[in-house]
């Protein structure tokens, strides 16, 4: 199903509208956000919405990056350097499933959602130093496929980083360079295959004065909430909509 009438792009404009504003809550989920919702309501399909989301990522990257992140060398080559692996393994991945196991793809949609939903409600805990180079790319890796396959890159390394001795702001910008460099890639791979057709140009044309108009309101006027409702709010949200996606899967037919 794609978009038919008024009323579906309208409600699309709503998801990009709400997945926005949980980024910029958070700092992660607007892939994911935006998947599931689009999944759940059956608004598009998911290789069309996951090449949107990757312009989108592009696109958000291009506002907030201006410096190179102090993340060390010795750490940012393996983190990068394996993500890069995945999403040519991710992206490949999914035009397979996309072809010929959507039930299988919508399943690890939701459970990538779940996964992700309870990030938001553990506790975890900064560790004295740096983890080494290899579980940088092992997070890399991880990160990189799910960016391949969902164009959402952020739950392993946002769990990875932020138990890491940095600075927010360096964590921060990382984590939005690592997932542009990995859009980019994907980019690349979804337009050589063919896989980046005119559904996916309209409504990633549509959905970026949104995003851009969400996230300067947010900046603007961000919500006088705290950590841990945003945290729940995050978790329900994500909970419902991975929830939507399992659940029919794993039900006898």
């Amino acid at each position: 199903m794609l978009l038919n009438g008024i009323g579906s792009h309208l409600l699309f404009v709503a998801c990009v509208a709400l997945a926005t504003f949980v980024q910029s809550l958070t700092g992660f989920a607007f892939g994911l956000v935006l998947l599931g919702l689009v999944a759940m309501l059956h608004l598009a399909p998911l290789a069309v919405a996951a090449n949107v989301v990757t312009v989108m990522v592009l696109a958000n990257a291009a506002v907030i990056v201006r410096t190179a992140p102090g993340l060390p060398r010795a750490l940012i080559v393996p983190a990068f350097g394996s993500s890069l692996i995945g999403v040519g393994l991710g992206a490949c991945l999914l035009a397979w499933m996309s072809d010929h196991a959507i039930g299988v793809l919508r399943l690890a949609l939701g459970l990538a959602i779940l996964a992700c939903s309870l990030l938001l409600v553990l506790r975890t805990q900064v560790r004295e130093q740096l983890s080494s180079a290899p579980s940088f790319a092992f997070f890399g890796v991880l990160s990189g496929i799910m960016g391949g396959v969902f164009a959402s890159a952020g739950p392993p390394m946002v769990f990875h980083l932020y138990r890491q001795p940095l600075d927010r702001v360096v964590v921060r910008d990382t984590l939005v360079l690592l997932f542009a460099v990995n859009a980019v890639l994907r980019l690349v791979i979804v337009l050589a295959q063919g896989r980046f057709d005119h559904a996916s140009l309209a409504l990633s044309l549509e959905a970026l004065p949104v995003v851009l108009g969400v996230t300067w309101l947010a900046r603007r006027h961000p919500p006088q909430w705290s950590p841990l409702t945003v945290r729940r709010i995050v978790f329900l949200l994500l909970l419902v909509a991975g929830g939507s996606l399992v659940a029919p899967a794993l039900s006898p037919t």
